[in-house]
């Protein structure tokens, strides 16, 4: 299935798109370490079954330097052995920020504890702003159904300038 609207050809959600992904550039450059900005926005996107986005984290993940095996195991982080205590935090607060509606009261507590046990100030600003934005980038990429599969790692970088 071809998708609805091509976002990158429509001169409107062009500049949208640029300055979305100049926003994004401000968490990519953050304290928040690269491998958890990955694995995080790979669990968004899982959760909201975005096929592209889905695409985009895992080859950006693989480039940087991401193992397979954890790569893998994010979809089942909670019964798996190789994600760091700080991630597993950090995973989880994904989870909780992505499934507002499944739970009255958002980010439980416990999460929240954990997520500042391990993050400074500046890294759990990067880690809220990332489950915001890739949760927005997911509804873009779903809404005009944008089809993972053709991306290529860095493939966006020359747009940012």
């Amino acid at each position: 299935m071809d998708a609805r609207f091509n976002l990158f050809d429509n001169e409107l959600a062009a500049k949208f798109s640029k300055r979305f992904a100049n926003a994004s550039m401000v968490i990519h450059q953050s304290p928040l370490p690269r491998s958890t900005q990955e694995l995080v926005a790979l669990r968004v996107s899982q959760i909201n079954g975005c096929g592209w986005c889905i695409d985009l984290h895992v080859k950006e993940a693989a480039a940087a330097g991401e193992t397979a095996v954890r790569l893998s195991l994010v979809v089942a982080w909670r019964e798996s052995t190789v994600f760091t205590e700080a991630e597993r935090a950090a995973l989880a607060l994904a989870e909780e920020g992505t499934r507002l509606a499944d739970a009255h009261e958002g980010v439980s507590d416990g999460t929240w504890a954990e997520v500042r046990k391990h993050y400074d100030d500046d890294q759990t600003a990067a880690l809220v702003s990332l489950v915001a934005l890739v949760n927005a980038a997911n509804r873009l990429a779903v809404i005009v159904h944008q089809r993972g599969g053709s991306y290529e790692a860095g493939m966006f970088a020359a747009a940012l300038n």
